[in-house]
């Protein structure tokens, strides 16, 4: 993953590592199956690695791009990872925001959250809950990472979440609860799309998790949102956007 920063915006992305196979999807199912029929008339089923609805990006004939494991043993070679939608490009894997944040905070690309030396992922705390990532300086309190993936768009406007999600707000309580004890809590909302001004909760489609963002925010709870920029080759975190509550 390279990272380098520019005025007023971020540059740090992943590149895919092997290019990807385009594809028309059939159906989304069980939620972490698709079925796609591939450029060679051939019809497989692909890992989908997101839990939510995929909310607009589930339509039967839309073009997708895949990635292929170099497993060879697994049962399902082939990984969604991109959707066609609104004429661009929109990523899927929830698996990949993680990694982003991970390395632009390496990278000191992110500065509400740089001078911190160590970081550590998925690091057990609050009552069963994992932290996607801590940061720990000898000089200051540690920092409670969370990391959410958002793809939903509507009215110009990032969306999150496109599904109801009780461990969502599970975790903004915890997070609040970190704060109360003398550390610092940061969410960080990664928008896998580049065609977004702004980014809001979806109040409509969950009102717990937007109430749980509301009174986080009120109990110091802090709150960043960067958009990607997307192609076949990498997805780029690119540049902040402006929270709207």
């Amino acid at each position: 993953m390279d990272c380098g920063a520019g005025p007023g915006s971020l540059v740090c992305g992943m590149q895919f590592p092997s290019p990807l196979i385009q594809g028309r999807l059939i159906k989304r199912y069980k939620r972490f199956l698709a079925d796609v029929l591939l450029e060679n008339g051939e019809e497989v089923t692909v890992h989908c690695p997101n839990p939510g609805r995929m909310l607009g990006l589930d339509h039967p004939d839309e073009v997708v791009w895949m990635s292929r494991s170099p497993n060879t043993k697994r049962k399902l070679p082939l990984t969604l990872e991109l959707v066609e939608a609104d004429g661009g490009l929109v990523g899927i894997n929830t698996m990949h925001p993680n990694r982003l944040v991970e390395e632009a905070i390496r990278a000191d690309a992110i500065p509400e959250l740089t001078g911190y030396p160590t970081l550590r992922r998925e690091v057990a705390y609050d009552e069963g809950c994992r932290i996607d990532l801590l940061l720990e300086a000898d000089d200051r309190p540690p920092c409670f990472v969370e990391v959410k993936n958002v793809h939903l768009k509507r009215e110009r406007q990032a969306e999150f979440p496109d599904c109801v999600t009780a461990r969502g707000a599970k975790h903004l309580g915890a997070l609040q609860r970190q704060v109360a004890s003398g550390a610092r809590a940061v969410i960080a909302y990664v928008v896998q799309r580049s065609d977004c001004s702004a980014f809001s909760l979806a109040d409509d489609i969950d009102p717990v998790y937007a109430q749980a963002f509301d009174d986080a925010l009120k109990g110091g709870v802090e709150a960043l949102c960067y958009d990607c920029s997307i192609n076949q080759d990498q997805i780029l975190l690119a540049s902040p956007l402006p929270i709207t509550t």
